[in-house]
């Protein structure tokens, strides 16, 4: 069986009917362009891993994973409002979802900043608990050595003494 190969340019023009205007199903374009679905599913695959925006199971461009809303607003960052409503329209976005999916994306970064503030300063802390504790330890093992070596000569004293009165 010869398994046919399709040029990248070939690829990301059926993937295209996958998004509005035309947002037509896998297997309607499967019939459509006579491509298994699998393939077609395997090319979507591809495409998302790439960082490209593309449309999945999620039918609402709100409900597309966090990839493919990072993947768009990086796509879209240096358009210009005519650009990007051009974009949106093909897409079928709302020039304010790119928006938005950007302000959530900084305060993503901003928060991994102050996570990664919060996350030393526990560091920290914990060394600092990690020391008191083996300090703690330390005189604890110290305790219990003297503790059995009192027990080991008492026990030695008494068994002195019993010899003595033994001995009498």
């Amino acid at each position: 069986m010869i398994v046919p190969r399709y040029s990248d340019e070939r690829k990301a023009a059926v993937l295209a009917k996958l998004s509005p205007p035309h947002s037509m199903t896998v297997a309607a374009l499967a019939r459509e362009e006579g491509i298994s679905d699998q393939t077609l599913y395997n090319w979507r695959t591809q495409a998302r891993e790439e960082g490209r925006p593309v449309p999945g199971s999620k039918a609402k461009s709100d409900q597309w994973s966090a990839e493919a809303k990072l993947a768009t607003v990086i796509e879209t960052a240096a358009l210009s409002e005519e650009e990007l409503s051009q974009y949106c329209r093909e897409k079928g976005l709302y020039p304010e979802q790119v928006r938005r999916w950007k302000e959530e994306s900084l305060q993503g970064f901003q928060r991994s900043a102050e996570r990664e503030k919060v996350l030393r300063k526990k560091s920290l802390a914990d060394q600092k608990q990690i020391k008191k504790l083996e300090r703690e330890l330390r005189h604890k093992e110290k305790a219990l050595a003297e503790t059995a070596a009192l027990l080991v000569l008492r026990k030695k004293l008494d068994a002195l003494w019993e010899n003595d009165n033994g001995d009498d």
